[in-house]
């Protein structure tokens, strides 16, 4: 146990965060994301898992300790787009992305679906929640210490 660290961070995550470097990738990813499969190609090899939690909730836990790519990253923070398909139906912004903004105060940029899962793929690692809601992944730049 440490003081002032969520209970929710695990230590192979605060091992991952601070393993990181700078313009390393995170994916905080919803309870839909092919997790087990795309993390395999990640620098660490395989799936956190953070069942039972959404990704905005973890997103708090870990934002105070995750310098993000401000400086160097147009978006340093991005969602899956809508697919096409979902565009022509009309489906809404999802709700889960303004909680990320809300909790991350920057305009979130948009990653094509597979462009989104080959950036998943050259990640650093994947955390998968229990997140429910659709579009419900983040990807994370992360920048540096000052």
């Amino acid at each position: 146990m440490l003081n002032k660290i969520s209970k929710l961070l695990t230590g192979d995550m605060l091992k991952v965060l601070c393993d990181m470097g700078h313009g390393d990738v995170l994916i905080l990813a919803d309870a839909n994301f092919p997790g087990e499969s795309i993390a395999k190609e990640t620098a660490y090899g395989k799936l956190i898992r953070c069942p039972g939690v959404d990704v905005n909730t973890l997103l708090k836990a870990i934002v105070d300790l995750f310098p993000l790519d401000v400086a160097y990253s147009q978006y340093p923070a991005c969602v899956m787009e809508l697919t096409d398909s979902d565009k022509k139906k009309g489906m809404p912004t999802p709700i889960a992305w303004a909680g990320f903004e809300s909790t991350l105060q920057i305009p979130l940029g948009q990653i094509e679906r597979f462009a989104f899962y080959e950036k998943a793929k050259k990640s650093y690692a994947i955390i998968q929640t229990g997140e429910e809601k659709q579009y419900g992944n983040l990807l994370l730049v992360k920048g540096c210490v000052l």
